[in-house]
C-alpha cells in the first residue's frame, strides 16, 4: 500500500482473537460454524486416549445388541467438540481460565457419521470482584446434529481480560508468546 505521496504504508494486520468481556452481550447467540462430522477414528481414538474402556463407544457387535443398536459416540468427545467450536469465535487469545461447567446433559445420542452444530448464548456477565481487568461470563453451549435435534446442552463459567487488559498484555508479547515486535522489527 502507498500513500498519496507514494510512500510504502506498513499493512494494517488483524489477528483472530475471542471477544473481550466488554464485547460478549447477554442473550446473544453465537452460531459456531462450520459443522463437525463425526467419524470412527473420532470416537475411537477419543475413547481410547481417555482410558474409557466402554464397550458402547468400541465393540460394534456387542453395541448392535443394545438399544440403540449401533456404537454410541463418546458423550465426552460430543462435549470437547461443543466448546472446541466456540473458542475461534467467543474466547481465542482472550480467555484467562475455564471455572467450571455447570448442568451438563445429552438428552438424544450423537452416531459415527451426524454432523455436530454448536451455538452458545451468553448467560450472564458481570466483572471479577477479586482480579482487576477480568470478567466473569456464563455461556449456555447448545450441539444438534445435522436434522436440528438437541444432543448436548452445558453450562460454562469463565474468566475473559477486560479490552484494556488484554491489550496491554499482548502489547508485551505476540500472538506466539514470543516478545512483540514494534513496526522496525525490534524486540520490544
Amino acid at each position: 500500500m502507498t500513500d498519496a505521496a507514494g510512500e510504502a504504508q506498513p499493512m494494517r494486520e488483524v489477528v483472530q482473537r475471542g471477544l473481550w468481556f466488554e464485547e460478549f452481550e447477554e442473550g446473544v447467540r453465537y452460531l459456531h460454524r462450520p459443522g463437525r462430522t463425526v467419524t470412527e477414528a473420532d470416537n475411537v481414538l477419543f475413547t481410547t486416549l481417555t482410558m474409557n474402556p466402554q464397550p458402547l463407544h468400541l465393540d460394534a457387535a456387542w453395541s448392535a445388541t443394545q438399544p440403540f443398536g449401533r456404537i454410541l459416540v463418546n458423550s465426552l468427545f460430543t462435549l470437547s467438540t461443543l466448546v472446541g467450536q466456540s473458542v475461534g469465535q467467543l474466547t481465542q487469545g482472550t480467555l484467562v481460565a475455564n471455572l467450571g461447567f455447570g448442568e451438563v446433559a445429552f438428552p438424544n445420542p450423537v452416531f459415527v457419521g451426524d454432523t455436530l452444530y454448536g451455538e452458545s448464548v451468553v448467560a450472564s456477565k458481570r466483572l471479577s470482584n477479586s482480579r482487576p481487568g477480568e470478567g466473569v461470563v456464563v455461556l449456555e453451549h447448545t450441539a444438534r446434529n445435522q436434522h436440528g435435534v438437541v444432543v448436548a446442552t452445558a453450562s460454562r463459567t469463565m474468566l475473559v481480560h477486560t479490552r484494556e487488559a488484554g491489550e496491554r498484555g499482548s502489547g508485551q508479547r505476540g500472538a506466539t508468546g514470543a516478545p512483540a515486535r514494534s513496526s522496525d522489527g525490534a524486540s520490544g
